[in-house]
């Protein structure tokens, strides 16, 4: 074992909880290490930092994801016997059926009823004194992906459902009583789920046989035996679920239009990012890049390998820090500020970018949504810059918090005096962002309807928007 920086603490599981998307970036800096051990919950863990990291962490014959992810994860988050769990050709299966639904025609679908949902909602803004951002988003989110994944939920109940969606998120980091909620609101949302799964192998609940739900009731596992009914509706939330979490980067994107007034002139003045320009585009990736979400991944070594003179024991517990990564001067140009430009001529590869994890989108463990997540960000840049007008109410704490998992803004982002414009009623861009066009088009294997996504010329370089 070679002698790499080791955290002095008897246990760092209440500073990793304590300084939270910072604990590993944070100690890399000190040691001027890309990797150290450290003890969390009493368990030997090696934290790997930077682009190489996030190789090796994807490299799937050295590092897999069986018995990595913490237990309050997997039972608030995930869901037992989630993809996210599997190896190998498990995950390779189960995976499929995921990019299955990710078809050109499909995001489609889903970005066209998601914009109809904002349209209702920002359509009863102007009536109300305030607007919580972040609210709205979840609610939004929630209807169009039940609606989409073929769930059917009562207008009645979008909000409770929404709810605890969202719960779920806010569980991964939490202890306590947010960790609780989270996993009262998965079995609740399990249950019901269940129950629409079991319908529809008995005929009675009849719908689009490209949904989601019907997609997952019939899933397979690798025996030939069906899927039980309670993994397919785990499997059915892992598809809604995260585009709720959408919400916490809407949240920020409406911070970060607030905070940089040009660039959202900028895009306001552009047309949308679907017809021509792609400021749009850049400004989402950068939303991605500088605020932050997934603090870092964890996976297990499966057999014995060295890197950077380490030996990396079969069970031992790893760490990639993805905030950290996000933040790296040797990958990004002035990395703690938000310039959106870097993006107009970047050809970076896959394990760079990474707020939704890194390596092969078809096969391996990058979240299999993250188009999902750029498409929805790039219309919420949409809306909110074109199809309405409104006032940032002042002395709101737009601040937040590195040491809370998942962080936003805490007040929400509180808008108030909102006015439609005509945009809102004029045809929404079904495909926001052509760099996840190209990236969903290329993971599902449908190389040759990139031509349904034209791309789009890159702008010239300008100077950094401030």
């Amino acid at each position: 074992m070679s002698s790499i920086p080791h955290d002095p603490a008897l246990d760092s599981t209440l500073s990793l909880m304590h300084e939270g998307y910072e604990f590993i970036w944070n100690r890399c800096r000190r040691f001027h290490s890309d990797l150290f051990t450290a003890r969390v919950m009493g368990r030997p863990v090696v934290c790997i930092h930077g682009r190489e990291a996030a190789e090796l962490f994807y490299d799937t014959r050295r590092l897999g994801r069986g018995g990595a992810l913490p237990r309050r994860v997997v039972t608030s988050l995930f869901g037992t016997r989630a993809v996210h769990t599997l190896d190998d050709d498990a995950h390779r299966r189960r995976k499929a059926a995921f990019l299955s639904l990710m078809g050109p025609s499909r995001l489609d679908d889903l970005i066209g009823e998601t914009a109809r949902q904002w349209q209702i909602a920002i359509r009863g803004w102007p009536g109300r004194d305030r607007v919580v951002v972040f609210d709205e988003a979840e609610r939004v989110l929630a209807a169009a992906a039940c609606s989409w994944a073929g769930v059917p939920v009562a207008t009645a109940d979008v909000a409770a459902r929404a709810r605890d969606l969202g719960a779920m998120v806010d569980a991964f980091g939490g202890v306590g009583p947010r960790l609780w909620r989270g996993k009262l609101a998965r079995r609740r949302t399990e249950r019901w789920i269940t129950g629409l799964v079991e319908q529809v192998r008995r005929g009675a609940l009849r719908g689009d046989p490209r949904s989601a739900l019907h997609v997952m009731a019939q899933l397979h596992e690798a025996d030939g035996s069906l899927l039980d009914a309670h993994t397919a509706a785990v499997e059915v939330i892992n598809v809604i679920r995260p585009t709720v979490a959408i919400a916490w980067y809407v949240a920020f994107a409406a911070l970060a239009l607030h905070t940089h007034p040009i660039a959202a002139e900028q895009l306001a003045r552009e047309p949308p990012a679907g017809r021509a320009g792609d400021h749009a585009d850049h400004f989402m990736q950068e939303v991605r890049r500088f605020y932050p979400f997934v603090p870092y991944l964890s996976a297990q070594v499966r057999s014995q390998f060295t890197w950077r003179g380490h030996a990396f024991e079969p069970g031992t517990l790893v760490l990639l820090d993805v905030y950290g990564t996000l933040r790296d001067p040797r990958i990004w140009e002035a990395p703690d500020e938000f310039w959106p430009e870097r993006f107009a001529h970047w050809r970076g590869g896959a394990f760079e970018l990474i707020p939704q994890g890194g390596g092969d989108r078809a096969t391996g463990h990058r979240c299999p949504g993250e188009w999902i997540t750029m498409h929805q960000i790039a219309l919420a840049l949409h809306l909110l810059t074109r199809c309405v007008t409104y006032a940032v109410v002042a002395n709101q704490d737009l601040s937040f918090d590195l040491g809370r998992v998942p962080t936003r803004p805490r007040s929400g982002f509180v808008i108030c005096n909102v006015r439609t414009q005509p945009a809102l009623d004029a045809e929404p861009p079904l495909r926001p962002s052509h760099a996840a066009a190209r990236a969903a088009a290329a993971a599902v294997g449908a190389v040759p309807l990139v031509s349904e996504w034209p791309a789009q010329p890159a702008p010239a370089v300008s100077s950094r928007l401030r």
